[in-house]
């Protein structure tokens, strides 16, 4: 884990909720959370709803993102939403490939890459999403399939893009499935994605938070989040829970830097 900055939790509410439930949802977390401040929590909704995060989140201790956005900055790309239009709404923190949206959507790399320059290009805070299938977990090349897809930005736009950033390590095969990384395994990849982005000892990105996601849940948190390498996690299905999700960022705060 780096020691230099906070654990921080991010709530990745997928295509889930209404207008009726993110009052009753947000307002909760604002309560539930309201004297915990030494974590670091972001809840990404789905894009009709982030007025609603703004309006109700505005001055509490959790911040608000989206989970997608457009490489683009404007023109005639229907269905997108750019990074201006995501920074009227405040948005502090933006997903980027998710498997759920490569495999829907069939993203590439280079893809991926561009969403992530536009994040930082508008002073948000992007989470890459990277991680392999299982297939290729028991072939073994899961630190090639990483690499690859760290790589492409890197070739892109420098190493240095990924200073003030977040790359959430999801295994593919344990989103949604229950079956969440071990502590070993987990280890062993957040270390590996850390080296590899700090290749050069001397010129260490700064403030890169490297989080873990996959089936992480009220009852794995403590173990998972007490890992050196881990920064905090990615939540998808337990963030839909109120209680859930409190319990997690309780489990995050437990280990204050």
């Amino acid at each position: 884990m780096n020691k230099s900055i906070k654990k921080v939790v991010i709530a990745n509410l997928k295509m889930n909720g209404s207008l009726s439930f993110y009052d009753d949802y947000l307002k909760g977390l604002k309560n539930g959370l309201h004297d915990i401040d030494n974590i670091d929590v972001g809840l990404c909704v789905p894009y009709p709803y982030l007025a609603q995060a703004q309006s109700i989140l505005n001055g509490s201790n959790i911040s608000w993102g989206s989970q997608n956005i457009a490489k683009f900055e404007n023109g005639p790309y229907t269905g997108e939403v750019s990074a201006t239009m995501l920074n009227d709404f405040g948005v502090q923190y933006v997903i980027v490939g998710h498997s759920e949206r490569a495999t829907a959507y069939c993203e590439s790399n280079e893809n991926i890459a561009d969403k992530f320059n536009a994040i930082k290009k508008y002073n948000m805070t992007p989470v890459l999403c990277v991680g392999e299938n299982l297939i290729e977990r028991e072939a073994g090349i899961m630190e090639k399939v990483v690499a690859s897809q760290i790589e492409a930005i890197i070739k892109c736009y420098g190493v240095e893009i990924f200073s003030d950033s977040i790359i959430a390590y999801e295994p593919i095969w344990a989103i949604g499935t229950d079956m969440a990384a071990s502590p070993e395994q987990t280890n062993h990849m957040c270390s590996y994605i850390r080296k590899l982005i700090n290749q050069d000892e001397l010129n260490e990105v700064k403030n890169l938070k490297i989080v873990y996601g996959g089936s992480l849940n009220s009852e794995n948190a403590v173990q998972l989040f007490g890992l050196k390498s881990v920064d905090g996690g990615l939540i998808g299905r337990a963030a839909i829970n109120i209680e859930e999700f409190i319990k997690i960022c309780q489990s995050a705060q437990t280990f204050e830097t």
